[in-house]
C-alpha cells in the first residue's frame, strides 16, 4: 500500500509536535506502507518570512520572495527526516525540484504543470520514507523556485498522491475533520463523516480553511480520495470522495463565511452593451478576481449602476484602476464598502430539495439582517451582509437547516 500524509503548520509548530508527527509516520511505515510525507512550515514561520521580505523592500522581486518564503518547508522537511532516522527508518527530505514538480512562472501563486514522480517512486520502493517540502515547485525554463500560494502544501500533497499513484491522501491538521460550520462560532457544529468533492470545493472557495480549493479541484479531477484527520486525536476524520445517493438526503451540509470581502458600486454608467466590458476589462487585466456582480438600471433606462465584490486587500488597487479609467468608462461616481462579509450555504441536496433559498432568506429576515447581494450556483447560495452580523447569521442558518442533527 502506498500513502501520502500531509501535515500542516500547527501540527509542526514545535520540536515536540514534529516528534509526534514522526511517531504517526513511523506507525504507517513500520507496517510496510510506502510512505510519502508532505510538510508545511512550522506555524507562524511563513508569516515571519513574508514580513522579512516586505521590510527589506517595498517593491520586491517576486522571484526572490519565493526563494525566501519557501525556506520554512525546507526546515521542517529536514527536521522530520532526522527524527524518522532516529527511529530506525530510512528517510530523506525532498525539495520541489528534486521531486520533479514543474510549475508555471507565476511567482507566489504558481500552478503545477507536471510531476515526474519516477525518482520518488523508486525511492519509496526501496523502503525509504520521502519527506517532501510542500508549497513549492520549480519552473524549468527560468530554473527558479516557485511557490503555490497560501495553503499550497495541500495542493502539493494531492498532486503528489496522483503522480505516484497513491492509494490515499491523508491531510492531518489541528481539527478532527470538516465541520458543518466554524465550531469556534457555533459550538453545536458537527463533524461530517463524508462530503462530496463538489461540496468541499465550494466550501473551500467560500471560506472554509480546512483545505485549499485547488487541492480539492485536483482530487475531484483524478478521483483521489482525501481524508482530513487530526494530528492530535485518533479519530476517523472526514472522507472527501465522489458523490453518492445518500449525500442528497440533506439539502445543506455546511454554512461558511468569508470576511475579507469588499463591495464596490460604480454609479451612473451609460446603459449599453459595452458596459460590463468597460468596467471589468481593466480589473481583469490586473488579475483581480471579481464576484457577486449585480447591474441595476435606472427608471429612464439610460444609465445603470454596477455593483460587485472583490477581496478586501484588492480594494485600493481596484479603486485606483477605476478612477484612472474614469473617462474611458464614463461613470459619475464610485462607492466602496469594506464592512461586508459573504455567508454561504452549500449542499448537493439543493438540486432536489425545494424551499432552500426561501429558508435562508426568511431566516436572515427574522434576525433583521439585510442582504446586499446574492449569488448562486447549482449547489450553493451566497449572500453579502454587514460584517457585524456574520456570527448571528452563521448560528441562525445552522439552526434553520438543523445541521446539528445526524
Amino acid at each position: 500500500m502506498r500513502i501520502v500524509m500531509k501535515f500542516g503548520g500547527t501540527s509542526l509548530s514545535s520540536l515536540e509536535h514534529i516528534s509526534r508527527v514522526a511517531e504517526l509516520v513511523y506507525s504507517k511505515a513500520a507496517k510496510g506502507c510506502e510512505t510519502c510525507v508532505v510538510v508545511s512550515a512550522m506555524a507562524g514561520v511563513t508569516n515571519q518570512l513574508v514580513d522579512y521580505v516586505k521590510r527589506s523592500s517595498k517593491v520586491y522581486d517576486a522571484r526572490e520572495y519565493d526563494t525566501v518564503v519557501s525556506a520554512g518547508e525546507q526546515v521542517t522537511a529536514g527536521l522530520l527526516a532526522l527524527m524518522l532516522q532516529q527511529r530506525g527508518l530510512e528517510a530523506r527530505s525532498w525539495l520541489g525540484w528534486q521531486a520533479g514538480i514543474k510549475t508555471s512562472d507565476t511567482h507566489g501563486r504558481a500552478r503545477i504543470s507536471s510531476i515526474d514522480g519516477s525518482r520518488l517512486v523508486a525511492y519509496l520502493e526501496t523502503g525509504g520514507v520521502a519527506v517532501m517540502a510542500g508549497f513549492q515547485g520549480h519552473h524549468p525554463e527560468t530554473n527558479r523556485i516557485t511557490t503555490l500560494g497560501r495553503g499550497g502544501s495541500d495542493t502539493s500533497a494531492v498532486a503528489l498522491a496522483i503522480a505516484i499513484d497513491s492509494d490515499s491522501c491523508d491531510i492531518y491538521t489541528d481539527v478532527e475533520g470538516v465541520y458543518t460550520t466554524d465550531p469556534r462560532i457555533v459550538p453545536q457544529a458537527k463533524k461530517l463523516k463524508k462530503i462530496s468533492y463538489e461540496e468541499m470545493l465550494e466550501m473551500a472557495s467560500l471560506g472554509s480553511k480546512v483545505l485549499q480549493a485547488r487541492s480539492v479541484e485536483l482530487a475531484m479531477k483524478y478521483a483521489m480520495p482525501i481524508r482530513v484527520l487530526s494530528s492530535f486525536k485518533d479519530t476517523l476524520g472526514t472522507l472527501i470522495t465522489s458523490e453518492d445517493k445518500d449525500m442528497e438526503k440533506k439539502s445543506v451540509v455546511g454554512v461558511t463565511t468569508t470576511k475579507d470581502e469588499a463591495q464596490i458600486t460604480v454609479i451612473g454608467i451609460l446603459d449599453a452593451p459595452s458596459i460590463a466590458a468597460k468596467v471589468f476589462s481593466p480589473i481583469g487585466d490586473a488579475k483581480i478576481n471579481v464576484d457577486m456582480i449585480v447591474q441595476s438600471t435606472s427608471r429612464d433606462g439610460r444609465v445603470a449602476d454596477v455593483t460587485f465584490t472583490i477581496a478586501e486587500n484588492d480594494l485600493d488597487r481596484t479603486l485606483a484602476i477605476l478612477n484612472a479609467k474614469r473617462d474611458v468608462i464614463g461613470f459619475e461616481d464610485v462607492h466602496a464598502d469594506s464592512n461586508v462579509a459573504k455567508v454561504s450555504i452549500v449542499g448537493i441536496g439543493m438540486r432536489c430539495h425545494t424551499e432552500v433559498a426561501h429558508t435562508m432568506f426568511k431566516t436572515l429576515a427574522s434576525k433583521n439582517i439585510n442582504i446586499k447581494s446574492i449569488s448562486t450556483s447549482e449547489i450553493k447560495i451566497s449572500v453579502l451582509i454587514e460584517r457585524d452580523y456574520v456570527e448571528l447569521a452563521l448560528r441562525s442558518l445552522h439552526d434553520a437547516y438543523k445541521l446539528d442533527e445526524e
